[in-house]
């Protein structure tokens, strides 16, 4: 639980007589399942909410952008100054973004989005800032500066797994959320407490995502 706490991936332990790495793995996966049941149980957000999608995977020969081969496309939502809920999507289009939208945050709410055509109809369901770019950087003083940092967050943190089996993603992403939104916490506490309070039978389906 310590060194899942401190982020020590399996095959950095390899030398330590205190398991198999397979043993090792079906725990790690295990905390992860809790923490992805957890975070998909949290209330929709309402307020300032920042939206935006982003793609994982590590870099391929090929189609680049948002139909590249190998790579997961995630979409997120973070509460300005607050929590952060992400959640892989089937593609990159408007449905999708829209029904993780639809499902996650709760109507009259204020989003802040890019300029990509798929949010044009945000303004049905709540106030809708528009963030325009230039040259990398946003034109004014309105940012979505909070779910880029948490894209930065997400991807350092799995660095150092050296990839991920992409049946599995989802719990890893689940495990980043977890840890965001308790990051002012001790992280090694709150899982203990996580894991006390969940069962196997919940955890069950979330194991592994199909599609």
């Amino acid at each position: 639980m310590e060194l899942f706490a401190f982020g020590v991936p399996v095959y950095r332990q390899r030398f330590r007589e205190d398991g198999s790495s397979a043993a090792k793995e079906r725990f790690y996966r295990l905390l992860r399942a809790c923490c992805a049941y957890r975070e998909g149980l949290r209330e929709p957000f309402e307020g300032a909410l920042e939206c935006d999608e982003s793609t994982f995977g590590g870099s391929r020969h090929g189609k680049r952008g948002w139909g590249a081969a190998g790579k997961v496309i995630v979409f997120g939502i973070i509460k300005r100054n607050g929590m952060v809920k992400a959640s892989p999507i089937a593609a990159h289009n408007k449905v999708s973004v829209m029904g993780e939208i639809q499902a996650h945050t709760r109507p009259g709410s204020l989003y802040y989005t890019d300029d990509w055509q798929a949010y044009a109809t945000l303004r049905m369901r709540g106030e809708h800032v528009v963030i325009r770019k230039e040259k990398g950087r946003p034109k004014g003083r309105d940012h979505i500066n909070g779910i880029e940092g948490f894209w930065s967050y997400a991807k350092t943190w799995l660095a150092p797994f050296r990839g991920v089996p992409r049946k599995f993603f989802h719990l890893y992403l689940g495990e980043i959320c977890f840890r965001f939104n308790h990051r002012h916490e001790d992280i090694e506490k709150q899982l203990i407490k996580l894991v006390k309070s969940v069962s196997i039978k919940q955890i069950d389906k979330t194991l592994v995502r199909i599609g």
